[in-house]
């Protein structure tokens, strides 16, 4: 990884003007009522009032913690409860208490479970189609271990969309992503790209790492060949000094560039910008490729 010393202070366009009106409080209220985690508050989110001001949050299933400890994320690592076999319909009345059209649900990795988790996750798509039937799903998943069986329980349950984040390039995986696996995160997509009738697939990394324009654009070329047909590129920001420092700040222009070249890999819908992230307004970025004229 690069040497380079850390950038001062965040440039202009990161700067983001809290949102937390009576809409953010609600959501909040129902999250904490039902026992529900999201990415938006353990990951501390940069885009948490304007997602939960507009009455939207990312789940996360499986409790709030991780078996791994990757230095990039500010969820919190350490010997995880028993899996709840409540979550999947409590998170299915959250969803019906947000009057959500549009779902996103993640996990924390759970090494420690035999199937990784994946009969949750398979649940919770089951329950919110049985209480909200015109909501779509769609899961950011771990990689089970490569477990191509935990994986087929996921994309059995139909969701809408399967992502599933290579978040860095290869080269930093041992420092920003141990325990995790580059090939195998690929084969993920793959795998997921190639069920019949399947999901559409997405993924997507964060920069300002230390890594070069030629690795970013090597790794959106290994997703295009992996099937996957949304890709997500955004500005890492370090969440606490305990975590990996930021090397860079990107600039929008930058971003417009990467874009650029991940289009010419062959992915149909890129999203590169400093504060986009997987999930996102996640539900813009299906609309966006769904929209795609097809040849």
């Amino acid at each position: 990884m690069s040497q380079t010393s850390p950038p001062s202070r965040k440039p202009a366009w990161l700067k983001i003007r809290p949102r937390f009106g009576p809409e953010y409080i609600r959501v909040k209220a129902i999250l904490d009522d039902l026992k529900l985690h999201t990415v938006c508050r353990e990951a501390n989110c940069p885009n948490i009032g304007e997602c939960f001001s507009a009455g939207t949050a990312t789940f996360i299933i499986l409790g709030d913690k991780c078996t791994r400890n990757c230095r990039f994320c500010n969820v919190a690592s350490g010997p995880p409860l028993p899996a709840d076999c409540d979550e999947p319909r409590n998170l299915a009345l959250a969803i019906q208490k947000l009057e959500l059209q549009y779902a996103v649900v993640t996990s924390v990795t759970r090494d420690d479970l035999p199937d990784g988790g994946a009969a949750i996750f398979g649940e919770a798509v089951r329950q919110i189609r049985l209480i909200n039937p015109e909501c779509q799903v769609e899961l950011l998943i771990p990689d089970f271990q490569g477990d191509a069986a935990a994986l087929k329980i996921i994309l059995d349950a139909r969701p809408e969309v399967l992502a599933h984040n290579l978040e860095t390039v290869p080269e930093f995986y041992g420092i920003v992503r141990p325990g995790a696996d580059y090939r195998r995160s690929l084969r993920i997509l793959r795998l997921a790209a190639d069920y019949e009738n399947g999901p559409i697939v997405k993924s997507g990394i964060m920069v300002g790492l230390g890594e070069t324009l030629s690795q970013i654009e090597y790794v959106m070329a290994d997703a295009s060949l992996a099937g996957c047909q949304i890709f997500t590129v955004g500005q890492y920001l370090s969440p606490s000094p305990d975590h990996l420092p930021v090397r860079k700040y990107y600039h929008p222009d930058e971003f417009a560039k990467i874009k650029s070249l991940g289009k010419n890999c062959g992915i149909p819908h890129i999203e590169a910008g400093p504060l986009v992230r997987s999930s996102y307004m996640a539900h813009r970025q299906t609309e966006t490729y769904k929209a795609i004229p097809r040849l």
